[in-house]
């Protein structure tokens, strides 16, 4: 009986799919039925970065001289006129919180077997709750979601808030944009993270200086170590 109703589940998606088929989010072409949100294709072709196999990368070096931490590592590279940048935003405002985390579980798969492995706890970088009521959900935290999945590791929404709303900061210079984000993160329950090695994980990482406060407010907390992943990292 489990057999004929499954049979009947899978038809009736096939039937559905025909009318309305899921499209792959980078190539817009149709996607099989084991697939979620982005073909084989487009994952296989992601212009990786491959960071977590190295300490001194690019992303690591981003923070010389500014916080202290552990290891830093990207997904892919944010590049212009690439197809992948439309992954992050239809993330961040088309409403596919889905796509952060899917990337986010095969994020996870990628780094699993690295020093990303020593990590205790995964946080995201928290939205503002207004901003958060107005997109609907944070997408860092679906990255979270699918990074804990992979990685078998905890992940909390609401450890780690952002206290203030901010102003954008596309347009701001780097000194700028730190003293934007300046002072304006906090823990909610220091004794969670207390000696613990926390990754911290954001959708897209270019000056630095949102996730340079954040190391700040958890190493303040008590954390004892920060490490820090991101999906995109910019690249010119």
């Amino acid at each position: 009986m489990h057999n004929i109703f499954h049979q009947i589940k899978e038809t009736a998606d096939d039937l559905i799919s025909l009318v309305w088929p899921d499209v792959c989010a980078v190539c817009n072409e149709r996607l099989y039925r084991h697939e979620s949100m982005i073909c084989t294709k487009c994952i296989s072709q992601l212009p990786r970065t491959h960071f977590h196999l190295w300490h001194e990368n690019d992303f690591h070096r981003l923070f010389w001289g500014r916080t202290k931490i552990k290891y830093a590592t990207a997904y892919f590279f944010y590049l212009k006129e690439s197809p992948y940048r439309e992954l992050i935003r239809k993330l961040k405002y088309k409403n596919m919180p889905e796509i952060g985390t899917v990337l986010g579980r095969e994020f996870g798969y990628e780094i699993n077997e690295s020093v990303f492995s020593e990590v205790d706890l995964i946080l995201p970088v928290p939205l503002h709750p207004r901003k958060e009521r107005f997109r609907g959900y944070n997408q860092s935290w679906k990255i979270c979601e699918g990074l804990s999945e992979s990685l078998n590791k905890p992940t909390f929404e609401r450890l780690f808030i952002r206290k203030k709303d901010t102003e954008t900061q596309t347009k701001k210079s780097r000194f700028e944009r730190w003293e934007n984000v300046s002072n304006i993160f906090s823990v909610t329950d220091p004794d969670k993270i207390k000696d613990k090695h926390i990754l911290l994980v954001d959708d897209v990482v270019t000056t630095g200086s949102t996730m340079e406060a954040c190391v700040e407010a958890l190493l303040e907390a008590g954390a004892k170590e920060v490490s820090l992943g991101a999906l995109g990292i910019a690249k010119n």
